[in-house]
């Protein structure tokens, strides 16, 4: 979502802190526990972002992220921003693992270490921020419960950028590890209607049938269209070949647990 205007707001106010970074108890008690089953690593190719702009100009923008590395503080968010737009234009789920960031280009890749745990994880880079200045990321609450933060609110994390060749390999390995299966999400909606539109309208291509999964959080409620499971990169590769015959050239890799794949929706 397209967060600039709420952070020249908070910078008005010289606010020390603000609801886009609550943490601890209160906002880990909100999400239900049936939702741990989410997809979580996505791998998706870095593209030209519609908002690389952020109110701190004399922090700037990085134009790359080779050998960046940097430690310091991680906080959180989700509820009250599921479903709504990043700053890159994608919908946010919360469940999913992506992350808010100042100054890296958008979107991009990193792995992200708790230092506390030693626990390791690669998010999705596609939104601006944090809005406290002594925080260097914001994590989805899916990334922030992967790495064991969620209930402290914030934690000491190391990030290390990842370019998309060095993405893939890693997000395959991490997955490999929880036996999970890899899917290519060929769209994201708010709305149900839209996304049996798009699903009907792969209908007429020599593809399996996508399926639908719901992504929910109290009234929000995201739709994700998926192809898969994929095996391989070639088999993505064919997928995405089919794909833009029809100008659908917006997919990602994500994966599903075992479990979550059990719990498709049925429209």
């Amino acid at each position: 979502m397209i967060r600039i205007l709420a952070a020249l707001m908070i910078l008005t106010l010289n606010a020390c802190s603000t609801q886009l970074t609550k943490s601890t108890d209160t906002q880990y008690a909100l999400v239900a526990p049936e939702q741990a089953a989410q997809p979580l690593y996505s791998y998706h190719p870095a593209a030209p972002a519609p908002n690389n702009d952020w109110p701190y100009p004399q922090e700037g923008i990085f134009p790359s992220i080779s050998r960046y590395i940097k430690q310091g503080i991680a906080s959180w968010y989700g509820p009250g921003f599921h479903g709504k737009k990043t700053a890159t234009g994608e919908i946010f789920d919360m469940f999913a693992l992506t992350a808010a960031h100042k100054t890296l280009p958008i979107p991009c890749y990193a792995e992200i270490t708790n230092l506390e745990n030693n626990r390791s994880i690669v998010v999705r880079i596609n939104d601006r921020g944090p809005f406290v200045r002594n925080r260097e990321l914001d994590l989805s609450y899916g990334a922030a419960k992967t790495l064991d933060m969620a209930q402290d609110g914030t934690g000491k994390i190391e990030i290390k950028t990842l370019t998309d060749t060095q993405a893939l390999p890693k997000l395959h390995e991490l997955a490999l590890a929880q036996e999970q299966d890899v899917y290519l999400q060929i769209g994201s909606f708010g709305s149900v209607k839209k996304a049996l539109q798009l699903k009907d309208k792969i209908a007429g291509l020599d593809l399996p049938e996508p399926d639908i999964r719901p992504s929910t959080y109290r009234n929000a409620t995201l739709y994700k269209v998926q192809l898969g499971p994929i095996h391989s990169p070639a088999d993505a590769d064919q997928l995405n070949q089919q794909l833009a015959k029809i100008g659908i050239t917006d997919t990602q890799f994500v994966t599903e647990s075992k479990q979550s794949a059990n719990t498709r929706a049925t429209m």
